[in-house]
């Protein structure tokens, strides 16, 4: 099944000075593409959708077979249990994978959605304003680093992938080869075998489940911010050796959903940032909501890591991150020192 193109900046937009005139055709054009790939991306999944219920019937159909088997098992050929064992596993297996595929490409069109909505804004921003802007550049933050952080995320996620179920599921493969052999040597060790197989299922399972929440967390649409947030401290707590703590004051309320999705990102970033290169070990988040605002301190006592102001150079992402708070007008305060730890303010307006 063809994957759509990964999106990526185009090299004029890399090399060149871009003016307000031609920022506005630049990110209608870039909208555009999106709403192509958010197209092929629903194509995909309803393909999916289709081979998963082809699958879920074979499925329903061996375990009835398998029932059958189980009746009258002293009685069946081994080389017919055999098989039966060998299609039931396969089925599981494409059953497995088709699921894995199809949520991780609703999680990408999730992405797309919010990505193309974001756009949309900044578009019709820059449009209304056109006639009384002046004509020297734009700066390079408007778009391109949307899109360079846009990638950077992606790229993590496949390196993600690729360490942690790809690997899991390459031993799921050899397990259930070990397994079938062994059905007709020897039974018991076979069942010890199928027991570990179903262990590394599980675990190859959850795994693709918290990188998807990673990606597109859906109890953000349907919970909200807070408990999402406290969600996801948990699950990092769970994943790693990290000490995690969450405190939430004022009023839990719903708001705007691109409020609440670059506060979460961004709190997102700040924590992956705290426990894969700070190597923190405590990571403390507080929320607070009011009438018209939404504030996230986040303190940790990881290793420093400084935000080059005016410099091109972004290792951590701190200087895009400042931007996107900036340009929904919130506010953005980040300080880190040796033996205090680090602190990061994070204030957003919360609309009505």
């Amino acid at each position: 099944m063809a994957t759509p193109a990964q999106p990526n900046a185009p090299a004029d937009a890399e090399n060149e000075s871009l003016t307000l005139e031609t920022l506005v055709p630049f990110i209608g054009n870039r909208l555009e593409e999106i709403k192509n790939q958010s197209k092929e991306l629903r194509s995909l999944i309803d393909q999916s959708r289709s081979e998963v219920d082809k699958m879920k019937q074979r499925q329903g159909a061996e375990a009835m077979r398998w029932k059958q088997i189980q009746s009258s098992f002293d009685s069946v050929p081994r080389e017919d249990i055999r098989k039966a064992f060998e299609s039931s596993m396969d089925t599981q297996q494409r059953l497995f994978a088709m699921s894995g595929q199809m949520e991780r490409l609703q999680a990408q069109q999730g992405v797309l959605a919010q990505f193309a909505e974001f756009l949309e804004k900044v578009h019709d921003t820059l449009r209304i304003n056109q006639p009384e802007a002046a004509s020297g550049p734009a700066p390079k933050s408007v778009v391109v680093r949307v899109v360079e952080a846009q990638e950077d995320e992606r790229k993590r996620l496949s390196r993600q992938m690729h360490d942690g179920p790809a690997q899991v599921l390459s031993n799921f493969i050899l397990q259930a080869e070990i397994a079938a052999r062994l059905f007709e040597i020897d039974p018991i060790r076979a069942k010890e075998e199928l027991a570990n197989l179903k262990n590394a299922a599980n675990s190859a399972f959850q795994r693709v489940r918290n990188y998807i929440f990673d990606l597109r967390p859906m109890m953000l649409d349907d919970l909200g911010l807070a408990p999402t947030l406290r969600r996801y401290l948990d699950n990092v707590k769970e994943q790693g050796k990290q000490e995690t703590s969450f405190t939430f004051t004022g009023t839990e309320r719903r708001m705007p959903s691109h409020i609440e999705v670059v506060m979460f990102r961004a709190v997102q970033q700040l924590v992956a940032m705290a426990r894969d290169d700070g190597e923190a070990t405590k990571i403390k988040l507080t929320l607070d909501i009011d009438d018209t605002r939404v504030k996230a301190v986040l303190e940790h006592d990881g290793k420093i890591l400084e935000e080059k102001a005016g410099s091109e150079e972004d290792p951590h992402g701190l200087i895009a991150l400042r931007e996107r708070i900036e340009m929904l007008g919130g506010e953005y305060e980040y300080a880190s020192q040796a033996g205090q730890g680090t602190y990061a303010r994070i204030e957003l307006p919360a609309g009505e």
